[in-house]
């Protein structure tokens, strides 16, 4: 269903899936709240001058023995947005969250759809929810959290996607770091006092053999003690993880009279300093714990860092792929027509009552602002409702817009492998019983610029205005 809502100065309407309308608080009663460390850092990034994210568990605390102080409490009330992990990880904010007065915009990021989210191995009833340990999600939360931004305060959404590309770099560096291999994450096998490595161990290839208990939270069980016991006392283990904001009240009765490395972990940054590099330090300083824990090869493992850092190659974001579609003239297009200059593509459908439109028109704004740099960019419209988006309707609705606009469609295989590729999401809304060719499309509402060599480059929030394009088409495009 399609929400509009009208704030003071701007009509924010959204008909995506992964695009809902907010209201837009004034810009000096926007107040951003977080809960961990993590989460913060990703968050101040983005907010870099602009304002600093209150964190509410910070110093010594811990989600485990954190409550909430009267005035954290009166913050949280008043800010316009929280942004939590969830119940499997900070119980003690369950019932303040779920009062908290409707102003108040709340992100649980377990529950987001884009993040890839395991189920708890303690429990698989709950969710795991160490998912930031898993690098690529931070890039996915980075995402995510830039089109929240932008939509509750759109006056200063130039800035947010500014600081979201000088964010990304540093992010990807890290999976660029494993790409040239990890040599310290293959040596040893490890056994953890609590279940806290498991998006780590995904991610990377990384085994760990057993474990004591999901986290503080969970009851430990004696045969989940003996268990990982045996995997020491028997040489199978080389390594024993604990955490840095994990009591581990029985690590005596596992280590008594063995020789057995134990790595201290800091999965929530406890002895970090909170702000935007934390992420990265908590990165590095975890996967340094690990490969010393499990007597890796040191050496190597520097010399992978090193060339990673050393690799000016582009990064590619993983988005776009190959596909065929018909472009408004007839006309096949293919994902190597796209090569040789930057592409603007957005996903919509000319049924569209609002966003599509009001996108389209933005764009077009932009390249005329753009002048001899528009000459750089070729803009893509590609419908995700070919049921109804001919060639000939395709060629009357981009003629609306800008000569330059190409619109795409395709078979519905076709046109849903190219969205997946861009990991869009849409969805047909019920038909209406008087006539069935009537009905709605959601979808997401950003649009996504595609380099010259095909790699993906960036994705600019639904809302944004031709001004803020045009700032940050000039930043990339030299």
């Amino acid at each position: 269903m399609i929400k509009k809502i009208l704030p003071l100065f701007i009509l924010l309407v959204s008909c995506g899936l992964m695009v809902t309308s907010l209201p837009a608080w004034s810009a000096n009663k926007f107040r951003v709240v977080t809960s961990i460390k993590p989460v913060h850092s990703i968050v101040s990034g983005l907010m870099q001058d602009i304002g600093e994210p209150l964190l509410l568990i910070d110093g010594k605390n811990t989600p485990y023995n954190f409550e909430l102080s009267e005035t954290q409490q009166q913050q949280l009330a008043e800010s316009s947005l929280f942004i939590w992990v969830g119940q499997e990880l900070e119980k003690t904010l369950q019932s303040t969250v779920s009062q908290l007065p409707e102003t108040v915009k709340v992100i649980e990021l377990l529950s987001s759809p884009d993040l890839k989210i395991l189920p708890s191995r303690q429990n698989p009833d709950f969710r795991d929810p160490f998912f930031w340990m898993d690098d690529r999600n931070a890039i996915i939360m980075l995402d995510e959290l830039t089109e929240a931004l932008v939509q509750l305060d759109p006056a200063r959404s130039h800035i947010y996607i500014r600081n979201r590309m000088a964010m990304l770099d540093p992010l990807r560096r890290i999976d660029k770091e494993y790409e040239y291999g990890y040599r310290g994450l293959k040596a040893g096998l490890g056994v953890s006092y609590y279940d806290n490595l498991n998006y780590f161990e995904q991610a990377y290839a990384l085994q760990t053999l057993d474990r004591v208990s999901g986290s503080p939270w969970d009851v430990e069980r004696v045969t989940d003690l003996l268990k990982v016991r045996t995997r020491i006392t028997s040489h199978e283990a080389a390594c024993l993880f604990i955490d840095k904001s994990m009591p581990a009240k029985n690590l005596q009765l596992l280590t008594a009279g063995q020789s057995i490395n134990i790595g201290e972990l800091d999965t929530l940054g406890l002895d970090l300093q909170a702000g935007p590099e934390l992420y990265l330090k908590l990165m590095e300083y975890n996967t340094d714990v690990i490969k010393r824990c499990l007597n890796a090869n040191l050496d190597a493992a520097a010399k992978a860092r090193m060339a990673a850092y050393g690799d000016d190659s582009p990064v590619i974001d993983g988005l776009g792929g190959r596909f065929f579609l018909t472009n408004h003239l007839g006309q096949t297009v293919t994902e190597q027509d796209m090569k040789g200059k930057y592409s603007l593509v957005f996903f919509g459908y000319t049924s569209c009552p609002d966003v599509c439109p009001t996108s389209l028109t933005v764009l077009t704004q932009a390249l005329q602002q753009m002048g001899v740099l528009a000459e750089q960019v070729q803009p893509y419209f590609i419908s995700v409702d070919p049921e109804r988006d001919t060639v000939k309707l395709l060629r009357n609705y981009v003629s609306y817009f800008d000569q330059r606009l190409i619109g795409l469609t395709g078979s519905e295989q076709m046109i849903k492998r190219v969205a997946d590729q861009f990991r869009v999401k849409y969805e047909k809304g019920p038909r209406d019983k008087s006539d069935s060719s009537l009905y709605t499309m959601d979808h997401t509402a950003s649009l996504y610029l595609m380099a010259p060599d095909g790699s993906f480059v960036t994705k600019f929030a639904n809302g944004i205005t031709a001004d803020a394009l045009v700032k940050e088409f000039a930043a990339i495009i030299k």
